[in-house]
Formats: structure tokens, C-alpha cells, sequence
């Protein structure tokens, strides 16, 4: 067993990663949950005026440099960082070489549609499907050619059986404390919280997928089919 595993789990927005954060928070052998440490330093160079934008500014480390040796700071439990792929506009990904880079992916039509309802102004951008992929081909190439990639939809269709293949990848033991947690805020969530997190804050446990497929504004249906491919292709590597 790891007990000084940084665990990397590389996501796009809307993607279920603040509810997988809440998942592996939970775990007794966790002792440190980082929760997108990027987000300031990607403020303030892409000057995206973001909700709460100055109050991320303010409570965060600044320098990617220093955020980069945060990450890479091993803990005396297991570390579990939640990371947007796009918070992250340094293309020398050398430092990530010894973490445990892990993937969560979703459907984009889920996805664009729940990031334009907390978000009117993003673009394919914004939603970090190429980046993410650019890091995944990244670890495959270089550090890691099967890493884990967790599918949001499995996830939540069958969370007990996803995890416990997770956990046998990354040779840590099971914990039943994963499949559910006490609602409301956490000490680790990140100042944004109340603007990006209301729905998860209500939940205690992975919701089962809604079967239903939501409606479409023709600009999102153009930002899906340009994300589609990507999740298809990083789908077939999921647990």
C-alpha cells in the first residue's frame, strides 16, 4: 500500500470532479485534498473575469511555480489534488511526473450544458476537453501508458464497483467512507464554492445519471461536437 500517494485526477468543469474530491475526502488515509490550487494563477494571466474572481485572487497562491511545489509536496496520508486541465497554460508538464495522474471524463452534452447554466460566457476553451487531452497523451508517452480514467456516467451508475477498481489500480485499500459523506461545505473546498458548488453541497452520495438528454443552443451544439471525439477517444481507457 501507498500511504504518500499524490493522487492527480485531471478534470474539465462540470465533469463530477467536486463530488470525486468529496469521494476520496472522505477516506480515512487522505490527509491533504488540494482544490484546484491553478485557479488564481489561470485568473490573472488570462485575465478571465471569473464569478468571485479577486476573492480566488486573494486566497490562493499566485505563482505557478509555487503552486507546482504545493503539488508535488508529499503529505503523511495520501495526497488527492482535484485539477482543471485548463487552469494549467505551462506547457512543460515535467513536474507531474511523480504524481498519480488520473482522468475523469463526461459526456459533453452534460457537461456545456451544466457550465452555461452557472456560466454564460465560456467557450470550448473553458471547458478544458483538449487540454485535458494534451495531458493524458502527456502521461501516457512519458509516465504512465494505462492511467485511470474514470467515466462521470459509470461513476454514477455504479460508483461502489468504479471505485474498488480505482483503489486496485492505485494498490490502496477499499474504504466505504467514499460511497458517502456529510452534506454542506468542506474545510478544503475552495472560496468559489458558493458559486460553483450549491448542488453538490446538497448531496451526501454519486446520484444516479438522469436519463434524459438536455436541449441544446445551436452554440453549444457546436461546442459539443468539437468536444465529442475527445471523449470518445478517452473513454475506451475507462475503468
Amino acid at each position: 500500500m501507498n500511504c504518500n500517494l499524490i493522487i492527480a485526477m485531471w478534470s474539465g468543469p462540470r465533469n463530477l470532479s467536486t463530488a470525486l474530491m468529496r469521494s476520496f475526502g472522505n477516506r480515512r488515509d487522505v490527509s491533504v485534498v488540494l482544490d484546484e490550487p491553478f485557479y488564481a494563477s489561470y485568473l490573472l494571466a488570462t485575465n478571465k473575469n471569473h464569478p468571485l474572481r479577486n476573492d480566488v485572487i486573494n486566497t490562493q497562491l499566485n505563482s505557478t511555480v509555487d503552486v507546482k511545489q504545493l503539488c508535488q509536496k508529499k503529505s503523511n496520508g495520501i495526497t488527492f489534488q482535484k485539477h482543471m486541465t485548463h487552469h494549467v497554460l505551462d506547457k512543460d508538464l515535467s513536474w507531474i511526473n511523480s504524481l498519480t495522474n488520473c482522468f475523469l471524463i463526461r459526456n459533453p452534452i452534460f457537461v456545456v450544458k451544466s457550465f452555461f447554466k452557472s456560466w454564460d460566457k465560456g467557450s470550448f476553451e473553458d471547458i478544458g476537453f483538449s487540454q485535458q487531452y494534451s495531458i493524458f497523451k502527456y502521461v501516457q508517452e512519458n509516465i504512465n501508458n494505462k492511467p485511470i480514467v474514470i467515466d462521470a456516467s459509470k461513476l454514477r451508475n455504479n460508483p461502489k464497483k468504479v471505485l474498488q477498481e480505482v483503489c486496485n489500480i492505485l494498490n490502496i485499500s477499499w474504504d466505504e467512507n467514499m460511497l458517502k459523506w456529510e452534506k454542506g461545505i468542506k474545510e478544503y473546498d475552495g472560496i468559489w464554492a458558493k458559486h460553483w458548488y450549491p448542488s453538490v453541497m446538497n448531496t451526501d452520495s454519486f446520484n444516479k445519471e438522469e436519463n434524459k438528454t438536455p436541449k441544446l443552443s445551436s452554440n453549444e451544439e457546436l461546442i459539443v461536437d468539437k468536444a465529442m471525439p475527445i471523449y470518445e477517444e478517452l473513454l475506451k481507457f475507462s475503468v
